[in-house]
């Protein structure tokens, strides 16, 4: 493969459920990293993808000028953009129509390719940031969010299938659920994670359910949430959270290495797989496991659309080594 023109760069167009972002990269690295969060209110756990569609459309009519005006448009070489959330059949939300026509429009404008990927590609491209050791081999990934919870497996060429993960609600539901229930408002991850790590010990010890590759999280919201009401802690119900993810993952993990003949490895990408208390209880329970961990750099755990950038930046490097 030959490398893009150096001067070239790359924009990325991401309008998930509850971030809207835009990113420029080129061959060194990021160029600009622009997000905002969707509006939810106090109380409420979610929004409906008509709010959503209109929170992203306002939001994209500020930041994509902000993204365009401090580039040179001569140098733009392509755009990458999220087209829905994953490649499992009938995948489909609607908010995902804001960035695609933004994509679009941007790309006719200025005579430049538009390419499609996933959501969950660009997690893990994203995630690949400061991994680069795992490109260009098969490894495992988890895509820890409020929307998914799966275990995927990557070939050589960033091609995802997924293999496991939660059968009902994912971890990101999980933590936001019982987040809000102690009064946080939505997301509720890192403010969870701040309780976390105010307490002692671990409250009430919440059920693990893994079969195989496959794991629940539905039956230690119930408890969790009885938890609350019985009175115990907010810090000690939220590190029994992080602790029961902790412990969930690594059992799948640990079941998924068992079918790796050469020591796997496993990349954490997605919100939940931000928080640094949880990396921390993984490492600890798999150190001395068939397994090496690697995390995405905390800044692109998150919804963003640096990944759909260097995806597309990827592509133009591959066609160009074609022609």
């Amino acid at each position: 493969m030959s490398d893009p023109n150096k001067n070239q760069i790359f924009i990325g167009i991401d309008t998930s459920c509850y971030t809207s972002s835009a990113a420029c990269v080129c061959i060194d690295g990021i160029l600009a990293d622009k997000r905002r969060l969707l509006s939810v209110k106090l109380g409420d756990r979610g929004l409906r993808q008509s709010d959503g569609v209109f929170q992203h459309t306002r939001n994209m009519i500020e930041l994509m000028p902000e993204l365009l005006n401090g580039i040179d448009a001569d140098r733009l070489g392509g755009i990458g953009v999220s087209i829905r959330p994953s490649g499992r059949e009938n995948s489909y939300m609607p908010v995902f129509l804001v960035g695609k026509l933004l994509a679009e429009t941007v790309g006719a404008s200025r005579g430049v390719p538009v390419f499609g990927f996933t959501h969950q590609q660009g997690h893990i491209r994203a995630a690949l940031m400061g991994n680069e050791e795992l490109i260009s081999k098969p490894f495992y990934a988890f895509h820890l969010s409020g929307g998914t919870s799966d275990l995927l497996a990557v070939d050589e060429a960033l091609n995802v299938e997924r293999i496991g993960g939660s059968s009902d609600i994912n971890a990101g539901q999980l933590v936001d659920r019982i987040g809000v229930k102690l009064g946080l408002s939505f997301p509720a991850g890192k403010q969870l994670e701040k309780l976390a790590l105010k307490a002692g010990e671990r409250g009430v010890l919440l059920p693990s359910s893994v079969n195989g590759l496959e794991f629940s999280f539905s039956g230690a919201e119930t408890k969790a949430a009885q938890a609350v009401e019985n009175g115990e802690s907010p810090e000690r119900t939220a590190l029994s959270v992080f602790d029961l993810i902790a412990r969930t993952l690594a059992k799948a993990v640990e079941n998924a290495a068992e079918h790796s003949k050469e020591r796997a490895s496993f990349l954490f990408a997605g919100g939940v797989a931000s928080s640094s208390l949880l990396r921390r209880l993984l490492s600890e329970r798999l150190r001395g496991s068939n397994a090496r961990l690697f995390f995405s750099r905390p800044e692109l755990s998150s919804d963003n659309a640096v990944g759909a950038a260097l995806l597309c930046m990827d592509k133009m490097i591959e066609n160009n080594g074609q022609n």
